[in-house]
């Protein structure tokens, strides 16, 4: 093809990690050409997020309790030792161009009426990871929070304060990724284009500023990516990359937050929250609902369950304040619920999504170690360093839980869920036991007509019983076989 250009490396997706690995690469190697490909203002994650740079806020059972949970937290802890200098680092090269991002620690966790026991257990986890990793963790009065204001029958029942918790304004931080991108001659950035492949065995992206050629390609197109793969290799067993879909809002202020308010991880979710931005405004999330594709707007239902969550248990306060901006963004999410991070089996191709709620959180840290890999003249076989190495591309599925304990974590989801939203059984005879009972009838159901060798994690669990649940099955029954093929 005439009037293509040789570049070094192209990176397939320009949210938070493919500008933060573009970044990185030319920050590590002057003179490197870098493409950076995507669409900065489609609906994925980093647009959308609220940017809770913790740890401990993300603690679960399952993180302590499972082999793969606990290296997540791992994964977090280093991400967060990391984030002071890999922020200063850009800022400076950004220079004059480097937005106020809001920058702070704090995090109040909430214990609220409007919870289950879930919420009961993530509180000791919270506490035990703490202990183990020597994060600040103290009991709160939640009388004293300072910009909680919830409904009397919604009020914690008892709070933490987390005070290593970092936070910032993801949309001001990717603003100041910008102006650090800008300095470097060799990153070129273009809108989304086709990555296929030459007769010599490099990666061409066809955009349409022009066409770019490469020994070396990351794609890091977020709930994007196995479409984009697809394309290039179907028969590559890269762990298929779906979408979580999240509502959040930004609303002005109601008074001043020095902190973030939040409640544990639940329901599929990052918890309730709410994260003082640059501007002094509040972002207010999150939703999340599993899908097989990304989606291009919110619901009302999504939008519904936000407001009604935020006005009742964070301020009840915010019914009379501007609703600044609305946010839609789709998380992704690898199909057994980890990171899809590193080389895969064709040479030259590296991949990095699959992040869920910790991409943004973890992209120094991935950018850092990508970049290197990278700019590494060995062969892509090689696997990355700890903490990363565990989510290679192509590895065989993770399943920490039998379809028996996913099942049961998953109607434990679904009861938080149902607390949360005041669902009130009948109280005569078993109502309240059979409608729990329920919904472990229908998760043993749905995991049941999964194929051999998957068990879909907690927050895929809709994907199995709603009416996607053949389209699942197919999926993972897909991935199962090209990976068998690739293995003998």
């Amino acid at each position: 093809m005439s009037g293509e250009r040789g570049v070094d490396v192209l990176v397939v997706g320009a949210g938070v990690l493919g500008r933060s690995v573009a970044f990185a690469l030319a920050a590590e190697a002057p003179g490197i050409r870098v493409v950076l490909a995507g669409d900065p203002v489609r609906a994925g994650a980093s647009r959308a997020a609220g940017a809770m740079l913790g740890v401990l806020g993300e603690v679960t059972p399952a993180s302590l309790g499972t082999h793969h949970g606990r290296l997540r937290l791992a994964l977090a802890v280093e991400a967060a030792r990391v984030w002071p200098s890999w922020r200063r680092r850009v800022r400076e090269a950004a220079g004059a161009g480097a937005a106020v991002d809001g920058w702070g620690a704090g995090t109040y966790m909430l214990l609220n009426a409007v919870s289950s026991r879930l919420d009961d257990a993530a509180f000791a986890a919270i506490a035990a990871a703490a202990d183990e990793y020597g994060l600040g963790c103290h009991d709160a009065d939640p009388d004293d929070i300072p910009g909680y204001r919830p409904l009397d029958n919604d009020r914690a029942l008892r709070a933490l304060y987390l005070p290593g918790e970092r936070f910032l304004d993801a949309r001001t931080w990717l603003a100041t990724l910008d102006a650090a991108l800008d300095t470097f001659p060799g990153v070129v950035r273009t809108g989304p284009g086709d990555l296929t492949t030459t007769p010599a065995g490099r990666y061409r992206l066809s955009t349409p500023e022009g066409h770019f050629t490469a020994p070396r390609a990351l794609v890091c197109a977020g709930a994007w990516t196995t479409p984009l793969l697809s394309v290039l290799d179907p028969d590559l067993p890269v762990v298929p990359v779906l979408a979580a879909a999240g509502t959040a809002l930004t609303v002005s202020a109601p008074q001043p937050l020095p902190a973030v308010l939040r409640t544990p991880n639940r329901a599929y979710a990052c918890g309730l929250h709410a994260v003082p931005q640059a501007d002094g405004t509040w972002y207010v999330g999150a939703t999340s609902h599993p899908a097989l594709t990304p989606s291009t707007a919110t619901t009302p239902g999504a939008l519904r369950s936000l407001l009604d969550s935020a006005l009742g248990q964070l301020h009840h306060g915010m019914t009379t304040v501007q609703l600044t901006a609305l946010h839609h963004g789709n998380r992704p999410i690898g199909l057994d619920g980890h990171p899809v991070i590193g080389p895969t089996l064709r040479e030259g191709l590296w991949v990095a999504s699959g992040t869920h709620r910790d991409g943004l959180h973890a992209s120094p840290l991935l950018a850092t170690t990508l970049a290197q890999g990278l700019l590494t003249p060995t062969s892509t076989g090689r696997p990355l360093p700890e903490p990363l190495r565990p989510w290679a591309p192509c590895r065989t599925l993770i399943t920490d839980l039998t379809r028996e304990q996913a099942a049961a974590e998953a109607a434990a989801h679904h009861a938080a869920l149902a607390a949360e939203s005041r669902m009130r059984p009948p109280l005569s005879g078993s109502w309240p036991d059979a409608l729990t009972e329920s919904y472990l009838h229908m998760m043993e159901q749905a995991y049941t007509a999964m194929p051999d060798g998957y068990v879909p994690p907690p927050d895929l669990a809709p994907l199995a019983y709603e009416n996607t649940r053949p389209a699942l099955a197919k999926l993972a029954a897909a991935h199962l076989d090209r990976h068998h093929r690739s293995t003998r």
